[in-house]
C-alpha cells in the first residue's frame, strides 16, 4: 500500500490550499479517528498539539471536527514543541497524538504529524491505511456516540516537569548564562522556563510569537540573531530551536555553531565511556558529514546510516536497540528519554556534559573536523525523470570513481518537492566543486 498524501514527516503544505485546507483536516481527522476505533469500543482519546502559526487555530477546530465525529474524544494541549506531543500522548494514556507544525517552514506552511499510543511517529504502514481510509466513505458515529473535545490547560507544564527530569540530578546550571532562541515557535515559554528553573541566567530570543514570525529570522536554521545575543550578552552557551523544538543548534562563546552531528558526536563519545551507549553506535542518516563517521570508527564505535528523516532514524534505532540517533539538520534523538527528537533536551545533555566537565561549550561542540561537504538543489519539470536518463547516469558513475578513497557522493530525489538534491563531500574542496558541478549540469540538461 502506498501513501500519496503523506510525506517523510506527515502531511505538509502551504496553508489554506491543498492538502492544508480545513475541508481535508477535517476529513483526514475523521479518517484517522476510524482507523483507531475499528475495534469499535467507546474509550479512545486524541492529544492534540500545535506550534504557533496562525493557520494552527482553523486546522486544530477541522481535525476536532473529524476526530469527534468518529467518536473520539480530543484534549486540547495548545503550543508545545512536538517532543511533548508524543510525551503527553504516552503519559495520557491516548490513542493517538496529533501535532499541528510545519517545523522549520515559514508561517504560510502547516502541517500535520500522527502519534501512536506509543508516542512514536506512525509506520509507512499506518500511514498508508490512514490515507486508503480517506479515499472511501467515512461513516460517522451515531449521535450519542459522538467525541467529546477538553482543553488540558497544564500540558505544557507536565512536559516542562519531565524534560528536567532527564537533567542530572545534583547539576544546576547556576553561574550559566544561556541563549534561547526559541523561534518564535512552539517551546516560547517551555524552553526559557525549564533552563531558568534549572538555575541559569536566561536571555531570550525568539519568544513573541505573533502567528506570522515563526521561523522569521529567528531559530535553528537562522542562527545569526542568537549569535549576535551570545556575543552581545557575553553569555557561554547558546541554544537554537526550531519552531516546534523537535531539532537544535548549539552556538558557543564566540558564536560558532555546532550541528546535529557535532551534538551526536559529543554525545556518543560520552555515553560509550560510561556504557550508556546501547549497541556501540550511533544512528545518523546518509547526510551526516564523513567526519563524523571517521570520529566514531577512531573510538571503536559504528556510524548507522538511513534514509534521510527523523523518523527513519527511529526506526533503525528501535530495530537495533540502538539508544542514541540523530539528523546534521540537529534532530537528536535519545530513546531513553524522548519517541522523537527533542531540541531541549538534547540542549539539556550539552548542558550537563558543560556543568560536569568544566569545559566551555568551544570545547564541546568541535569533536570532529568536518569534511568539506557541498549541497545543491536542482529543479525538475513535473513528470521528468532526470535520473533515469542514460547520460545523467554515466556523469554521477564517473564522478563516483573521481571519489572513490577520498570522498562520497549521494544523489537523491526529494521526498516533499520536485527537487534532485546532489550532495558531495572531499578534502579535495577544488574536486568537490567540479564533481557538483558536472552532476548538477547534467541533471539540469536531462531535467
Amino acid at each position: 500500500m502506498t501513501r500519496k498524501l503523506f510525506g517523510t514527516d506527515g502531511v505538509r503544505g502551504r496553508a489554506n490550499s491543498y492538502p492544508m485546507t480545513a475541508e481535508l483536516a477535517l476529513r483526514l481527522g475523521a479518517a484517522a479517528g476510524r482507523y483507531f476505533r475499528r475495534d469499535g469500543s467507546a474509550a479512545h482519546r486524541v492529544v492534540i498539539g500545535k506550534d504557533t502559526r496562525l493557520s494552527g487555530y482553523m486546522l486544530e477546530n477541522a481535525l476536532t471536527a473529524g476526530l469527534t465525529s468518529t467518536g473520539m474524544n480530543v484534549l486540547l494541549v495548545g503550543p508545545v514543541p512536538t517532543p511533548a506531543v508524543g510525551f503527553l500522548t504516552r503519559s495520557m494514556r491516548a490513542d493517538l497524538g496529533v501535532m499541528i507544525s510545519a517545523s522549520h517552514n515559514p508561517h504560510q506552511d502547516n502541517g500535520i504529524k500522527f502519534f501512536g499510543p506509543d508516542g512514536f511517529k506512525l509506520s509507512d504502514a499506518a500511514e498508508a491505511e490512514i490515507e486508503a481510509i480517506l479515499d472511501g466513505e467515512v461513516p460517522p458515529a451515531k449521535p450519542e456516540n459522538i467525541g467529546r473535545a477538553k482543553r488540558i490547560d497544564d500540558a505544557r507544564g507536565r512536559y516542562q516537569e519531565y524534560a528536567k527530569t532527564t537533567f542530572p540530578a545534583g547539576l544546576r546550571l547556576d553561574g550559566l548564562k544561556v541563549v534561547i532562541d526559541c523561534a518564535n515557535g512552539a517551546a516560547y515559554k517551555a524552553a526559557p522556563e525549564v533552563l531558568w528553573e534549572l538555575g541559569a541566567e536566561v536571555i531570550p530570543v525568539g519568544v513573541s510569537p505573533n502567528g506570522t514570525n515563526i521561523n522569521d529570522r529567528v531559530g535553528s536554521t537562522h542562527v545569526e540573531t542568537a549569535a549576535e545575543a551570545v556575543v552581545a550578552h557575553g553569555a557561554h552557551v547558546g541554544i537554537c530551536l526550531d519552531g516546534d523544538a523537535d531539532r537544535v543548534m548549539i552556538l558557543d562563546e564566540r558564536g560558532r555553531v555546532a550541528d546535529g552531528d557535532q551534538i551526536m558526536a559529543l554525545l556518543a563519545a560520552r555515553w560509550a565511556e560510561e556504557g550508556r551507549l546501547r549497541g556501540g553506535a550511533l544512528v545518523a542518516t546518509v547526510m551526516s558529514n564523513l567526519g563524523l563517521e571517521r570520529f566514531l570508527q577512531g573510538r571503536g564505535l559504528q556510524l548507522e546510516r538511513t534514509a534521510v528523516g527523523d523518523r527513519y532514524v527511529v526506526e533503525r534505532m528501535r530495530e537495533g536497540g540502538f539508544n542514541l540517533g540523530g539528523e546534521q539538520s540537529g534532530h537528536i534523538v535519545m530513546t531513553d528519554y524522548a519517541t522523537t527528537g527533542d531540541g531541549l533536551i538534547a540542549a539539556l545533555q550539552f548542558l550537563a556534559e558543560m556543568v560536569r566537565s568544566g569545559q566551555g561549550a568551544a570545547a564541546l561542540s568541535q569533536s570532529f573536523v568536518t569534511v568539506p561537504q557541498l549541497l545543491r538543489n536542482v529543479r525538475y519539470a513535473e513528470g521528468a525523470r532526470p535520473l533515469d536518463a542514460a547520460a545523467v547516469q554515466a556523469v554521477i558513475a564517473a564522478n563516483e570513481g573521481r571519489l572513490t578513497g577520498k570522498g562520497r557522493l549521494l544523489i537523491r530525489k526529494s521526498g516533499t518537492e520536485p527537487l534532485i538534491r546532489v550532495m558531495a563531500e572531499c578534502e579535495d574542496e577544488g574536486l568537490l566543486r567540479e564533481v557538483v558541478a558536472e552532476i548538477v549540469g547534467a541533471v539540469e540538461a536531462a531535467g
